[in-house]
């Protein structure tokens, strides 16, 4: 039986309501932002103050809101994590301690599991932001720092699901974790390494040293080589190319299949030449500790293939895109 498909009208209405959700969500945390004030800034001071970790807990849609600020601000440079309230209650309270910090996530402000826990907190001399809509709740009351995520309206049609409220909560600390991100000066380079899996972090802990092929395998002749034993070694080594080094075993130049090719379309007789004759000097080369990236870079803007690698004059190392391509990095 084929799956049901929505009529005409409930196509538009479908379409009409999704528009409504976005606006009304979006028009909150407009709002959100309008009424920033020096409460968020005592937020961030005592984020980038807090010696231990940012403990951020909450229960229901709440919790799974915390979650997500936790990481976010674990891998923007405020190392953070997520205790869920009512777990809280029961054994896992043992992680925070007087040096973290707690956010607690509450939009009634009367979550029942957090406000077990925190009297208990408080008498340790744990600081304490809320997340709540409510300003006199005993939630807020508690709090060293309240932080207001009221919303006019949900964006659910019912005004009951949490919609619009999570929204802000979300980007409430999202703005957090940002402000404390630029108030530590977290860069790129610390993103990627927290990241190392991530595209970024290949691009930005990637070497060239890590990806080129070494020793037995790089590709090369002497300068005294034919070009059919330079032929013959970019066969063995398939890497379309090959070094070609002088008599100090220092690089003299670069030959590659494409200028095999273009010789053959010249009808040169390649069996009576040797390398030095057509082989290209001053090849463009790279150092062994560059960026994986900057390699891909230099490849994609000369339109070449392939790269020398060189430290002090020395051939230590070749390239290909392909090995680009496999760590993921061109």
């Amino acid at each position: 039986m084929p799956p049901a498909e929505l009529s005409a009208p409930l196509h538009a209405n479908a379409l009409e309501l999704a528009k409504t959700v976005l606006r009304v969500e979006g028009q909150a945390v407009t709002t959100l932002a309008d009424r920033l004030d020096e409460a968020f800034l005592r937020a961030v001071d005592l984020l980038l103050n807090c010696r231990g970790r940012v403990v951020v807990s909450g229960i229901g849609k709440s919790g799974h809101i915390g979650r997500k600020i936790a990481s976010t601000m674990a891998s923007t440079g405020t190392p953070a994590m997520f205790v869920h309230a009512a777990e809280a209650a029961h054994g896992d309270l043992g992680m925070i301690t007087r040096s973290d910090v707690l956010v607690a996530l509450s939009y009634s402000g009367e979550t029942a599991e957090l406000l077990t826990v925190v009297p208990t907190l408080k008498r340790e001399g744990t600081p304490l932001v809320a997340f709540t809509g409510n300003a006199d709740s005993p939630l807020a009351r508690h709090a060293d720092v309240h932080l207001d995520v009221r919303v006019d309206k949900e964006a659910c049609p019912l005004n009951l699901a949490p919609t619009s409220s999570t929204t802000v909560m979300l980007a409430l600390g999202d703005a957090l974790a940002v402000a404390c991100l630029d108030a530590r000066g977290f860069g790129p380079d610390d993103f990627a390494r927290s990241h190392p899996g991530g595209a970024l972090g290949r691009r930005l802990l990637t070497k060239v040293e890590d990806v080129m092929a070494r020793g037995s395998d790089i590709p090369s002749v002497p300068v005294t080589a034919t070009v059919m034993e330079a032929v013959q070694e970019i066969s063995r080594k398939r890497l379309g190319m090959t070094a070609v080094l002088d008599a100090d075993g220092r690089l003299a130049g670069i030959f590659t299949d494409g200028d095999l090719r273009r010789l053959l379309e010249r009808g040169a007789r390649v069996r009576d030449l040797g390398i030095a004759d057509v082989m290209t000097r001053d090849p463009l080369t790279i150092g062994p500790g560059a960026l994986a990236a900057e390699a891909a870079q230099l490849i994609e803007s000369t339109l070449r293939n392939q790269l020398l690698v060189v430290d002090n004059g020395r051939l230590v190392g070749a390239l290909h895109a392909h090995d680009l391509t496999a760590a993921r990095v061109l």
